[in-house]
């Protein structure tokens, strides 16, 4: 038996090679491996160039790319015209094939990287050896992941790999060459098309998660290839394992607190703020949005965008709560929220990820793609569509509500007081169901209070029925062919109300 060695990722490959020879596999390498192989480690290592005739050329652009490499591992051992082929070339068949490719990723995932630098780190010959060997499966094991190093090696000093295992092994590495691919083709890709002919994602199992949405659902969670931030990259300090539900609304509450310049806290329950506030002082933002809605904030998921103080980590250690992600904690916070047992703590640093990449959702036959929801919200392109203008307050809290209401379902209804939400209408299927639920979870608290619909009134009923519980002043898109109506039932209540001229639809 034959087997070529060509690893950039050095881990494991000195034992695997020790496991191979005992097992009386002849071994061939090039480059750092043979060094580290022959030179390093005693072990008897042919070169690839003494195996072709060929020496390596092109700076090593060139090594394995040879009818003698690619003939012995192509080659079907069962087909006699190609057994007579190899042996008329004097080609001997290859059975085992380790390859892990140039570091394109961590290249162009570093900030100081070139453009002369990430091309010379798109891998050819190792891409092209592995294809063939997974393809020729059946008579080539093919290793691409160091963790399967010591089992293969097991299974072959016993004599034996079976074709299940081959086709496994077969399977993750067209996988490896395939993300691998999508990486370069992205990079590649022009930034200003955002929408290519053909769209590849490259993903990463991160870990496989006890389950999904729901119990019977299995679940695990990926990795975006080129993309180190995010709720992903979040570093885990304290509790239990992160379940698909946590993920999901732990990213809903990183998204809605960054969204704000300002410190904030946003509670999230089915990725739906219920609370959302800002304040100076980071422990009163977080006092502010638990009194959005105490009641849906047993259990919820806290989002912090500032340090999360000591004092603040006192206020919230008496409610249950399931995440908290902020982008840090002072010493005294982790001392107070360590002693939450079953608390996951998540460390998140880059929110950068909030402005950047494509959304993907799945339906039925293919997905649909669309750019993030990024839009900032511009009061100066707003237009006031009242005789009454709004307060300087109130011009406060409809910017806030304007940041707030983009994060919650459609039909979307958000009531701010003093930049706090103190209503919320979510996913409801009319907006004047909407409105009537967040009037309803306000109380008292919404006279005075500022609406923002996250599309526009059809009807004047949700107007209608947003001055019956107080509110003040309404943010929302306009372009309703009622809109006059609208704004005769706003003026005559003698309430504002600002058009954006956009809509923000979260479905």
């Amino acid at each position: 038996m034959k087997a070529i060695l060509s690893v950039y990722d050095k881990t494991g490959i000195v034992d695997l090679a020790k496991s191979l020879n005992s097992a009386g596999v002849d071994l061939i390498s090039t480059g750092g491996t043979h060094q580290l192989l022959s030179e390093l480690s005693g072990l008897p290592v042919s070169r690839v160039s003494d195996l072709t005739g060929s020496p390596e050329i092109l700076g090593g652009r060139v090594k394995t790319l040879h009818p003698t490499i690619h003939g012995g591992v192509l080659a079907v051992r069962d087909d006699p015209a190609h057994m007579a082929e190899l042996k008329k070339h004097s080609i001997e068949p290859i059975d085992v094939v380790v390859v892990n490719l140039y570091p394109f990723e961590a290249t162009v995932g570093r900030p100081d990287f070139s453009t002369e630098e990430a091309i010379e780190n798109i891998d050819i010959g190792g891409p092209t050896l592995i294809r063939a060997a997974a393809k020729n499966h059946a008579s080539v094991i093919v290793i691409v992941d160091p963790s399967d190093y010591q089992w293969v090696a097991e299974a072959l000093g016993e004599g034996k790999v079976s074709m299940a295992e081959r086709r496994r092994l077969a399977a993750k590495a067209f996988s490896h060459v395939a993300r691998y691919d999508s990486i370069v083709s992205n990079w590649l890709n022009d930034p200003e098309e955002i929408f290519p002919q053909e769209l590849t994602v490259g993903l990463k199992l991160v870990s496989r998660l006890r389950y999904g949405e729901n119990s019977h659902q299995k679940g695990a969670v990926y990795a975006n290839a080129l993309n180190e931030s995010g709720i992903v990259a979040a570093k885990q300090l304290h509790g239990k394992e992160l379940s698909y539900n946590n993920i999901l609304d732990a990213d809903a509450a990183w998204a809605a607190a960054s969204d704000i310049p300002e410190p904030a806290v946003a509670v999230i329950k089915h990725t739906n703020p219920c609370g959302l506030a800002t304040h100076p002082d980071i422990a009163e933002a977080y006092r502010r949005a638990h009194a959005g809605d105490p009641v849906s904030a047993f259990g919820g998921i806290l989002g912090f965008n500032r340090i999360v103080t000591q004092e603040a980590a006192e206020e919230l250690r008496s409610i249950f709560y399931e995440v908290i992600v902020a982008p840090g904690y002072d010493e005294g916070a982790l001392a107070v929220l360590k002693k939450k047992r079953d608390l996951r703590i998540l460390e998140l640093v880059d929110s950068d990820d909030m402005a950047r990449g494509l959304e993907v959702r799945h339906v039925s036959g293919g997905v649909l793609v669309q750019e993030r929801d990024v839009a900032k919200a511009l009061a100066d392109s707003w237009t006031v569509a009242t005789e009454r203008a709004p307060t300087n307050s109130e011009w406060k809290d409809l910017v806030f509500a304007w940041r707030v209401v983009r994060h919650v379902k459609s039909n979307a209804i958000v009531l701010i007081r003093d930049e706090a939400v103190v209503g919320l209408g979510a996913g409801q299927p009319n907006r004047v169901n909407s409105v009537h639920l967040a009037l309803r979870e306000a109380g008292e608290r919404a006279k005075g209070a500022v609406l923002a619909s996250d599309a526009f009134f059809p009807f004047p009923d949700g107007v209608e029925m947003a001055v019956a519980g107080g509110i003040t002043s309404v943010i929302q898109p306009g372009g309703s062919i009622r809109d006059a109506d609208i704004l005769h039932t706003a003026n005559n209540a003698g309430i504002s109300m600002v058009f954006t001229g956009e809509r923000h639809f979260r479905h």
